[in-house]
């Protein structure tokens, strides 16, 4: 599961690793965040026409196919071994993948990060719903996978993650055989150069949170 996750990185520490025109108001409203939570705006990273872009999505799936966007729930999460089969994820899983610039996530409050502090991608599905009126709504959730030996102990389920430098093999369009050769990063990742910091350490520390450093306003609730 991933359910709470963080992005302390400054802007200009995130601009190498984002591709083409920064999303509106980016710029001018950006600010570190400890605490990422599901309903919240987040930045991603997908293709679109070919190329690839960053965008502001609501974190929790709103299928392109739903009739009422406030009925039921916006799952953000989805379990990598069934998200080419259930409906809610498995358009978005064929054509709409995407990545979330992370530098740490949470399980049962402890923060779960790099041991050299670097950023990483959290692997997830997106999708656009329009309305009746035109109106849009972008929005994503986090592909989960089975914990490894670090992760185990907190919790049955952990983020699926994506190595740099496969980035344009995750997000590019792709054909049955192309979706099957992405299976391995769904697998899982080596805990030998990730570490965990529990609650106590954590509140020694005094990390950022969502509330201290609001980076967008949250979404209705």
């Amino acid at each position: 599961m991933c359910g709470r996750y963080s992005l302390t990185a400054r802007l200009d520490q995130l601009l190498p690793r984002l591709q083409g025109a920064l999303p509106l108001g980016l710029e001018q409203y950006y600010a570190p965040r400890g605490l990422i939570a599901p309903g919240e705006p987040v930045l991603a990273l997908r293709q679109e026409h070919g190329a690839l872009q960053p965008a502001l999505m609501l974190w929790g799936l709103l299928p392109e196919w739903s009739k009422d966007p406030l009925a039921g729930p916006r799952p953000f999460n989805a379990r990598a071994e069934t998200v080419a089969e259930k409906a809610s994820f498995r358009g978005a899983w064929r054509h709409r993948r995407c990545l979330l610039p992370a530098d740490a996530f949470y399980e049962k409050g402890h923060r779960i990060h790099r041991r050299d502090g670097a950023l990483f991608w959290l692997a997830g599905i997106w999708d656009r719903w329009i309305g009746p009126d035109g109106s849009e709504v972008e929005s994503c959730c986090v592909l989960t996978t089975a914990p490894n030996a670090l992760v185990a102990p907190l919790h049955n389920r952990m983020p699926v993650i994506v190595p740099d430098g496969l980035e344009q093999a995750w997000l590019e369009t792709k054909d049955g055989p192309g979706l099957r050769a992405l299976e391995p990063l769904l697998q899982g990742w080596d805990p030998g150069w990730w570490t965990v910091v529990p609650p106590a350490l954590r509140a020694e520390r005094s990390p950022l949170s969502s509330e201290q450093l609001p980076l967008f306003p949250r979404s209705p609730q």
